[in-house]
This record gives structure tokens, C-alpha cells and sequence, in this order.
């Protein structure tokens, strides 16, 4: 009977070690290919600003997920340049203009930003000089950027904006740049006139 149990123990003792290493070798994989998720993906900007010479170059977004510190960069990287006075940006124009750059064949560019947001005070002051800014902007509301990108056409930026069909489109040819926002989808009368915004 003693030879009989160590016959089953060793036996025992053998089956539990070749399930351990089966074990051993199946669960890393398993625990492997779960884990294994693609990092989410970064949404990135680039922007120049022509009034203030400043430059950005910044991760706004991962995933589905807004990244809270660089909105409030972004917020007063595009505050009133006039004023110093900041209001946070609908993020969602930020994925426009990350749009706008890709559809144009040039997704890690950097952005002329010609006018961000706007006081009332500083759309009042605009509008004295031109008939072009509207009473009711939405860079007020700061929902709408005056762009331009180096080494593209602003008439092709224009189009490519007008295809994307997510909100308003302007052109002011003259000055140089594209007005981009987030209201309804529109398409401003061409502006022959130069502004200074």
C-alpha cells in the first residue's frame, strides 16, 4: 500500500507541476492581449500668433478625452490680444482646426492664428473700422479663430474648410486669412477689403 500512494503522489505531484507551467505560460499571454490596447490617440496643434509672436505646440486631446491643462494654455494662448482677457474656447473648435490641417494634407503644420477671441470691447473697436466684423461675432463667444497656414493657399484652406461642413466659413482674401466657427454651417460673402484684426 506504501508503494501504491508514492506511486500516486509522485504521479500527482507530476500532473501539478505540468499544469502549473501550462498555467504559467498561458496566463502572461492571456494577461498579454488584454493589456495590449493601443495607446489613445493624440490630437495635436501647432499655432503661431501674429499679433503677440507667441508659439504653442500642444497635446489638447487623447482619446475622447480633452486634457483640462492645455485648454486653459490654449485659453489664454488665444486670449484678446488687445486686452490681456480670456475666455475658455468650446474645445470642440480646436478638433476642427486639427481637421482642417489633416484635410489639407498637412496635419502637424502650424497655425497663423490672426485673431482668437474677442472682447465685446475689442468687436466694437474692429467694427468702428470695418464693416466686415459682425455685430454678434462669435469670437466673442469664443467659438471662432481667424487662421492662415504657410505654404497653403488661403483659398485652398477656404475650400477645404467649406468641405468639412462644421460651421462657418469666411474669406477675406486681401487680408490674407480664413475665419473658421462653430455656429451654423455657412458661407461668408468674400471680402475684398483689407482688415486689421
Amino acid at each position: 500500500m506504501h508503494q501504491w500512494l508514492s506511486r500516486n503522489t509522485e504521479l500527482a505531484l507530476r500532473y501539478c507541476t505540468l499544469l502549473l507551467v501550462l498555467f504559467s505560460l498561458a496566463v502572461p499571454r492571456a494577461l498579454t492581449s488584454e493589456m495590449a490596447v493601443p495607446p489613445a490617440r493624440e490630437y495635436h496643434l501647432r499655432f503661431f500668433h501674429t499679433h503677440t509672436g507667441e508659439r504653442l505646440d500642444i497635446v489638447y486631446r487623447r482619446g475622447n478625452t480633452y486634457l483640462p491643462l492645455a485648454l486653459d494654455q490654449l485659453d489664454h494662448y488665444l486670449r484678446d490680444h488687445r486686452t490681456g482677457d480670456e475666455r475658455p474656447f468650446d474645445p470642440r473648435l480646436f478638433d476642427l482646426l486639427a481637421d482642417l490641417t489633416t484635410s489639407v494634407g498637412r496635419p502637424e503644420t502650424e497655425i497663423d492664428v490672426v485673431c482668437g477671441y474677442r472682447t465685446p470691447w475689442s468687436n466694437e473697436f474692429l467694427r468702428r473700422r470695418s464693416s466686415a466684423v459682425a455685430r454678434h461675432s462669435l469670437h466673442m463667444q469664443a467659438m471662432a479663430i481667424d487662421i492662415r497656414v504657410p505654404g497653403t493657399k488661403t483659398s485652398d484652406l477656404r475650400d477645404a474648410a467649406l468641405s468639412l461642413h462644421r460651421g462657418g466659413v469666411g474669406y477675406y482674401q486681401r487680408s490674407d486669412f480664413v475665419h473658421v466657427d462653430l455656429g451654423r454651417v455657412r458661407r461668408m460673402p468674400m471680402r475684398l477689403h483689407r482688415l486689421s484684426i
